[in-house]
């Protein structure tokens, strides 16, 4: 269980640097006058490949050759959690009037669980067992 935990404790460290590059990224390129659905679209790209790198080899230690497959479920996963976050955002602000940054914060801890157990359980699996 407590491999679990630290398990969670450093994906939540990647999580903060994803953002970090995804914020550096985005307004690097807007500061260049790149259209900001551009950029947001570079910066959140830039972000799921750290993500990828990152959890791939600090957080879960998988040492076996990268492949498609894993790719794929990767970015599915990161998909989804993208639909549930806004999904939420939504419901939260827009139809039952909680406050935006309420509403963020709700989203984006129900995207981290969701995410941490489908890179877990289904991106990094064989490692995971």
């Amino acid at each position: 269980m407590l491999k679990q935990y630290a398990a969670f404790l450093k994906f939540c460290i990647v999580g903060a640097g994803n953002t970090l590059v995804d914020f550096l990224v985005f307004f690097l390129l807007t500061s260049v006058h790149v259209p900001y659905l551009v950029a947001q679209a570079c910066s959140y790209t830039a972000g799921m490949a750290n993500s990828y790198l990152l959890n791939r080899f600090w957080t879960f230690q998988v040492r076996k050759k990268a492949t498609w497959a894993e790719a794929s479920r990767f970015i599915a996963v990161n998909l989804i959690v993208y639909a549930l976050t806004s999904l939420l955002l939504f419901l939260f602000h827009e139809q039952w009037g909680w406050p935006l940054l309420y509403a963020k914060i709700i989203a984006t801890l129900a995207g981290m669980a969701v995410n941490f157990l489908g890179t877990r359980l289904w991106v990094f699996r064989e490692h995971a067992e």
